[in-house]
Parts: structure tokens; C-alpha cells; sequence
């Protein structure tokens, strides 16, 4: 674990595990993984689940060093699966997606031999700025749905149900690995939550996680509902039953939390 952070203090690189407060970073933190934040550590947007910090003042442009002292980090932690994720930055033109693909073509000349995962925001329907994504070649396109629509106006109030399913059966036509995750504790229904999954597993996403809501700040929302393990389990089967290739559901999974182990259990 200090191995890790003196890795990311060193190359000035931030990490969703810290900046959302991820109850999983000692565990991952010592095998060791991680998922690089990109683009800032303050983000355009007020998503009532995160504990990102959200920008009170105009943010700065993106670091074109960025992608390289990611990519430098991974290498000397040993990484052989990177992911890479970012603050929503709708003040930017494209909304980092061209940061996101700078970062992608970094890791591939370092680290020539590994996994690339990048877990991207929704670039307000701009399916221009996914394809600079898609055309950099991740191995795995991650884009959460988070949680059931009727909950959107409360929990991802600048986001749309519509739009990010979309998003996700665009780069399914890019023929690229995709994944998408929900939370759950939030206040939606089981039949909600097995519909939306429905939803997902329609628009052709392969990857699907499955965790708990923990409320990260005390101005986030409230936690709702704590589910039982078992539901967890239950909702795991029936989403693979769906034909989803890898289903990771239980109170503590994150949406990259092992997600090396989900891509290479694909059948």
C-alpha cells in the first residue's frame, strides 16, 4: 500500500479510489491496482451518490503530460490491466475524450502488453467524442448507468437513462468490450433494478457490476436501504442468465474493483 501511494505522489497522478472514497482501497491498493483519475479532480457535475469534489470555479485545461505520468505509473507498479477514469468535464469542447484517447495511446507505447479499461462519462451524447475513444482502441469501454431511471432526477441530475444506453450500444457497434455498473440502496425497486438490467443487457453490454451505495459525504445522499447479500446474489444469476458475459454483484463491488479478473473470465 505505500508502495502505491508513494508511486502516485511521485508522478502527481490521482485515483477514483481515493477521490470518491472507495471502501475497497487497502485491499486494492496491496495486490496492487488502482483506477487513475484523469482531466482534474473536480468535476462539472452534481451527482448525488459521488464524493468527487464538485467545481466551484472555472477548471483548468487538461495537463498534456497527463497521459504519460499515467502510463509511467502503471509501469512501475507492474500493472498488466490499466483502468483509466475521469471527472465529468463538460466545460471541455469534446469533454476529455481527446485526453481519454491521448491516455489510451500512452499506455500502449509504455506498456505495450497491457489490458486498457477506461471508464468514461457520458460526453452529453456526443457520439463524435466517443468514437475519439473508441478509435484509440481500449480493450474495455466502461460507462456506468449507475442506477434505475425513475431515480435520475435525484441521483445523476445532469445525465440521462436514454443517453447513456445509447452510448453503450454505440461502442458495442465499434465491436469493443463494454460494461456498465448499478448501484443499489438507493431507493429503486427489485423489479426496477431487473428491468434496468434488462435495459442494459439489450443494449449489448458484456460487463455488468452490481454493489451497494455507501454514502461517501455527508452531502451526499442518504443511503436508503441496506440489501441483503443474498438479494445480491440472486440479482447475479438472473443477470447472467440474460446473457451477460461476466456479472460481479455483491454489497462491496465496484464498478473496477477485480475488473481484471471479470475481463479474463469471459468465456
Amino acid at each position: 500500500m505505500a508502495a502505491m501511494r508513494s508511486t502516485l505522489r511521485d508522478y502527481g497522478v490521482s485515483t477514483v479510489c481515493e477521490e470518491a472514497r472507495c471502501p475497497n482501497r487497502p485491499e486494492c491498493f496491496k495486490r496492487p491496482t488502482a483506477a487513475f483519475m484523469v482531466l482534474g479532480e473536480q468535476c462539472t457535475r452534481s451527482c448525488g451518490f459521488c464524493g468527487v469534489t464538485e467545481a466551484s470555479s472555472p477548471l483548468p485545461a487538461p495537463q498534456p503530460d497527463e497521459p504519460a505520468r499515467v502510463a509511467h505509473a502503471a509501469r512501475r507498479l507492474g500493472l498488466s490491466y490499466v483502468v483509466v477514469t475521469s471527472v465529468t468535464r463538460d466545460d471541455l469542447p469534446d469533454g476529455g475524450a481527446g485526453h481519454f484517447a491521448a491516455t489510451i495511446a500512452e499506455i500502449r507505447r509504455v506498456l505495450p502488453g497491457a489490458t486498457v479499461e477506461v471508464l468514461i462519462p457520458d460526453f452529453r451524447g456526443d457520439f463524435g467524442a466517443l468514437k475519439t475513444v473508441l478509435d484509440a482502441g481500449p480493450d474495455v469501454l466502461n460507462h456506468n448507468v449507475e442506477t434505475v431511471p425513475r431515480l435520475y432526477g435525484t441521483v445523476r441530475p445532469q445525465a440521462d437513462y436514454a443517453r447513456s444506453l445509447r452510448l453503450l450500444q454505440e461502442a458495442q457497434k465499434a465491436s469493443t468490450a463494454t460494461k456498465s455498473g448499478l448501484m443499489l440502496g438507493l431507493g429503486e425497486s427489485i423489479d426496477e433494478v431487473r428491468q434496468t438490467m434488462r435495459d442494459i443487457r439489450e443494449a449489448g453490454c458484456d460487463f455488468l457490476t452490481i454493489g451497494q451505495y455507501m454514502r461517501p459525504t455527508a452531502r451526499s445522499l442518504p443511503v436508503a436501504e441496506y440489501i441483503e447479500p443474498e438479494v445480491f446474489d440472486t440479482l447475479g444469476d438472473e443477470a447472467r442468465a440474460t446473457g451477460f458475459l461476466a456479472v460481479a454483484s455483491g454489497p462491496l463491488v465496484r464498478s473496477s474493483m477485480h475488473a481484471d479478473s471479470m475481463y479474463l473470465s469471459q468465456p
